[in-house]
């Protein structure tokens, strides 16, 4: 199947694809909806990857199109990626799914909640869309930690076609890695320090709109991000976050040890990263420029930060597709 841009809005042509750092400066192309409606899945698969856990793959879009396999950030949930994967609906066979204890997984023992656990569930969930919807080739579009934890995935990138990664939470090696570690470790004792009870969706919604995390987001992120990352209290009194700030801690601190072990150049499948914006103040991570990495096939968006694909989704389908057309993969 073939992507051309006479079937993409006029944001998504090669006119809006070419080499974001080729402009000085690059407006923000971003949908005027205030409200996402998340459509149903046309299937789901519960797939067990131990620990008692079990991960719920959606199938969206065209199941005739190449095949994507999306997953998201620490603490977040793929379903408020929608403005940027309902972008990809039309031409695209889509297989999402959220990390363990995160979205709409149940929630498993935090002792199990880790790095290399996370890396060898990628590993489980591939095997488990070839078993269950065909053996394909696939296309993985992951952004910050699942980036990070397919990296680290056994299987090394043998079973996929390609991998685009957004903003990956990578550092050069060779490098002191104070600011980096500083910046986890400050990341971490936030997250164990955030607020997990709510009694109602909108005051998360309201405070998110007060963090520079969220500054630049497309209208209606704010309440889709209260709407996929919480879940209504056991007791039946108000709202409480999906993925335990414990969680989310825990995963921070120890993620920034496996950081500085990853090689890209040594990756089984062709390799995209489409990164924020390095000369911006970072409010997540310190941004890893990757321009003078030989064999790394990098961009970055201006003004756009670690949430960019809910900044910038147009710009990133269009950085994508121009990679998986230079791949011959659409």
């Amino acid at each position: 199947m073939s992507v051309t841009s006479a079937s993409l809005p006029p944001s998504l042509t090669k006119s809006t694809a070419r080499h974001p750092r080729s402009r000085e400066r690059t407006e923000s192309v971003t949908r005027s909806d205030h409200m996402w409606e998340l459509p149903e899945p046309s299937s789901t698969l519960d797939v067990p990857v131990g620990d008692d856990t079990v991960i719920t793959l959606r199938r969206h879009g065209n199941p005739a199109g190449p095949r994507l396999v999306l997953s998201h950030g620490s603490g977040l949930a793929i379903d408020l990626y929608y403005p940027f994967w309902s972008l990809l609906t039309d031409d695209f066979d889509l297989i999402v799914y959220d990390l363990r204890n995160h979205g709409r997984n149940a929630l498993g023992p935090l002792a199990g909640h880790h790095v290399p656990a996370l890396a060898r569930d990628q590993d489980l969930v591939f095997a488990a869309i070839d078993a269950h919807y065909g053996n394909e080739p696939k296309i993985g579009v992951y952004h910050s930690v699942s980036s990070l934890v397919t990296l680290l995935a056994p299987s090394n990138g043998s079973e996929l076609a390609a991998l685009v990664m957004f903003d990956p939470p990578l550092r050069k090696p060779g490098l002191t890695h104070e600011e980096y570690d500083d910046a986890s470790l400050r990341n971490a004792a936030m997250a164990r320090a955030r607020m997990r009870q709510f009694a109602s969706r909108q005051i998360l919604a309201d405070l998110a709109q007060l963090s520079p995390n969220f500054r630049r987001v497309v209208p209606g992120v704010l309440e889709l991000l209260a709407e996929t990352t919480l879940r209504e209290s056991p007791s039946g009194d108000g709202y409480e976050l999906i993925c335990p700030p414990e969680y989310e801690s825990q995963l921070m601190e120890y993620g920034r040890i496996y950081a500085v072990g990853v090689d890209l150049l040594g990756f089984d499948c062709p390799l995209k990263v489409i990164g924020a914006d390095p000369t911006l103040p970072y409010a997540f991570l310190p941004t890893m420029d990757l321009s003078e990495m030989a064999g790394v096939n990098y961009d970055f968006l201006p003004d756009a930060t670690h949430l960019l694909q809910l900044e910038q989704p147009e710009n990133c389908v269009a950085l994508m597709l121009e990679f998986l057309e230079e791949q011959g993969l659409i």
